[in-house]
């Protein structure tokens, strides 16, 4: 084989060689050894939509009763092992599915709470109002592709261009001034939740480490006119707004590996060997930055597949969910025991939509209202917000007769009372969450009081 060959994969890689701290060595002049409000939200998407009748059982006996005679041969607890009791502070009894077993301490430290029956509204939604059509309903509701853009950007339609964790960051970049570093990073490529009209994002991928292997394949002299050659590119000023923009999304994470790659990111605690555990040690990661950086405010997007359990749904959800109960766990004590910013930050779970709560077979359906997991120092946790749904197929929160249950909290209120926290006003909130305030007299209230 030819010496000077190079795939373009290892092209591709190669580039972050060239990847200089220019713009963000340029940053320490204005770094802080610890900004002391810095805050940041972690989305952690569980792709194909999990179901949450089985996250969260209720184990009230008349409840619990109910959740069996519907689930079937679903319900829980099964072979995987027991449910996880967890109780609220008025003693109202819930399990925790088995693979969630490492994060259950937290809920008893207050560390953990739940949002009920949460998702996608235009307006608060009645039984009755469903099946009459006299509201207007989020599109393609039941739509994968659809529900996953609509709840990434909380706009009840499928047209929306940006995120609400990046346009919540726009409103607080003024936070930021100063520092270079990108407000919104996605660990699992692009991702609409962080694309805003104002913050710098990029997109990094864990273990894509653009190391300069690939040029090294060449002679010297030719490596390092190619190296300048590709940074030329990256830097010219073509006046083309698209190509400006997908250069600097290239450039920052060229720039964001770098500094990965010092010494300055490293971690002592130990995160599972998972494609969620390497994004959220990856978060951590960029979070230790704050220092070097004097970033303030940020978002970040974590993601994982295999939520669609039509089939095999009992072993299959048990294995995703631990790597979600093991990774999150893993994140919090590294924020807690290593960071020292366990109140600063704020992780919780989205997903397309929950399942319906009578059983396919071995799996379920696409449904609606889902039960999402929020964790962090400033969560007011061991407790279930929200509204958790009546188990009856057929009852008063029942779209149909199959227990897709309708949402009694929306995810634009979900979002606002996480945007909130991070610093978004009430005069700017209007503008992430339009249809929210449009309608604000008929959803109550804007603040679901999860956040402490």
């Amino acid at each position: 084989m030819n010496q000077h060959y190079i795939s373009r994969r290892s092209l591709l890689k190669s580039i972050g060689a060239t990847a200089m701290l220019t713009r963000f060595g340029l940053m320490n002049a204005f770094a802080q050894a610890n900004p002391p409000d810095y805050k940041a939200l972690v989305c952690i998407f569980l792709v194909g939509g999990n179901d949450g009748h089985n996250t969260v059982v209720p184990l009230t006996q008349s409840q619990f009763n109910a959740y069996k005679a519907a689930r079937g041969t679903l319900a829980l607890p099964d072979s995987n092992g027991p449910l996880l009791p967890v109780e609220t502070p008025d003693g109202t009894p819930y399990g925790f599915h088995n693979g969630l077993s490492a994060i259950q301490p937290l809920w008893a430290q207050g560390r953990l709470g739940v949002l009920a029956n949460v998702g996608m509204l235009v307006k608060p939604t009645s039984r009755q109002q469903f099946i009459t059509n006299a509201v207007p309903l989020p599109t393609n509701l039941f739509s994968h592709a659809d529900q996953i853009q609509q709840m990434q950007a909380a706009i009840p339609s499928s047209s929306a261009g940006t995120g609400w964790g990046a346009r919540a960051a726009d409103m607080v970049a003024g936070l930021n001034v100063g520092s270079a570093f990108p407000a919104a990073i996605s660990c699992a490529g692009p991702a609409l939740f962080c694309t805003g009209n104002i913050v710098q994002s990029a997109s990094l991928l864990p273990g894509f480490d653009l190391d300069p292997a690939g040029f090294s394949l060449w002679p010297a002299s030719a490596t390092t006119g190619r190296v300048n050659g590709l940074q030329q590119v990256l830097q010219f000023d073509s006046g083309l707004a698209l190509v400006q923009a997908a250069n600097k999304v290239r450039q920052d994470a060229l720039d964001l590996n770098a500094l990965m790659r010092g010494g300055s990111a490293t971690l002592t605690t130990a995160f599972p060997p998972t494609s969620l555990g390497d994004q959220l040690q990856q978060v951590a990661k960029l979070i230790k930055l704050r220092t070097t950086t004097g970033v303030k405010r940020q978002v970040f997007f974590c993601s994982l597949s295999g939520f669609d359990t039509h089939g095999s749904q009992s072993w299959q959800q048990w294995d995703l969910l631990k790597q979600v109960g093991d990774a999150m766990a893993a994140f919090y004590q590294c924020t807690e025991q290593e960071l020292g910013v366990a109140d600063k930050v704020t992780s919780f779970t989205l997903s397309d939509f929950g399942r319906t709560l009578q059983p396919s077979g071995t799996g379920c359906d696409h449904g609606w209202g889902n039960h999402h997991l929020i964790m962090g120092g400033s969560v007011q946790g061991g407790q279930m917000h929200g509204t958790f749904p009546t188990m009856a197929l057929g009852g008063p929160d029942d779209s149909g007769s199959r227990g897709a249950f309708i949402p009694s909290s929306s995810t634009e209120q979900f979002a606002a009372t996480l945007a909130k926290w991070l610093g978004v006003t009430d005069t700017d909130l209007p503008t992430i969450f339009s249809n929210l305030y449009a309608n604000q007299a008929l959803f109550g209230k804007t603040d679901l009081g999860f956040m402490g």
